[in-house]
């Protein structure tokens, strides 16, 4: 059976909108495209390196695949190798895209997941193979959390906040418990945090038991 991670940048007031550029994803009027750039480091290029060095499918949203499809195929420079090799990995993974128009796809090895993207989800979970990776795509995200079809988030957490944009969690997720599986803090301060879907929400009371009888 395969499973879903879901790698996301998010703002401290969950925000992932049009982290990498200024031009990224302007929707809505957003501002602060490429927030994530001032706190790149070392330790968040190992932690990329570290999400893209097992076999993967990519699983992506419309607006996201057209924003990868225009840039990673036209990376070949071998004096920028981090880069270069995130490009060759992206370009020979099979692409799952969410989109009314699977007839435009024109990314190398894309896929359209069709009009019951869930449906299709689910099927496509009860395959062999390799993880299907989520990047950005947050309207499809959420869908995956209200359809509990995420098996690991991945979430790397900036200190900023950004007041407004696209975000990661919205009312509609299912209830679902998880387990901190990794965690680090980067030198710039960002929390880099695995997540892996461990059963149901429990609860209890930090009111003793014969306080709370005893209340009217």
């Amino acid at each position: 059976m395969r499973q879903i991670i879901a790698s996301a940048f998010v703002s401290l007031d969950g925000v992932m909108q049009a982290p990498g550029g200024q031009d990224e994803d302007r929707s809505g009027g957003f501002r602060f495209g490429g927030w994530t750039a001032p706190y790149w480091d070392d330790a968040i290029a190992e932690t990329m390196g570290d999400l893209f060095s097992a076999p993967f499918d990519l699983l992506l949203g419309r607006r996201t695949y057209d924003i990868f499809a225009g840039y990673w195929p036209q990376i070949t420079d071998e004096a920028d190798p981090f880069s270069a090799d995130i490009a060759r990995v992206f370009n020979q993974a099979t692409k799952y895209v969410a989109t009314h128009h699977g007839e435009t796809l024109a990314w190398q090895n894309s896929q359209w997941l069709g009009r019951d993207i869930i449906a299709r989800l689910r099927e496509l979970k009860r395959t062999q193979g390799p993880v299907l990776l989520v990047q950005g795509s947050s309207t499809l995200m959420q869908q995956l959390l209200a359809n509990d079809l995420l098996d690991e988030l991945r979430l790397l957490t900036y200190p900023v906040l950004l007041g407004g944009g696209k975000r990661l969690f919205d009312d509609n997720a299912a209830p679902a418990a998880f387990t901190l599986a990794q965690s680090v803090v980067s030198p710039g301060g960002v929390i880099v945090a695995h997540y892996r879907r461990s059963g149901a929400v429990t609860t209890g009371s930090f009111v003793a038991e014969g306080a709370a009888a005893a209340q009217p």
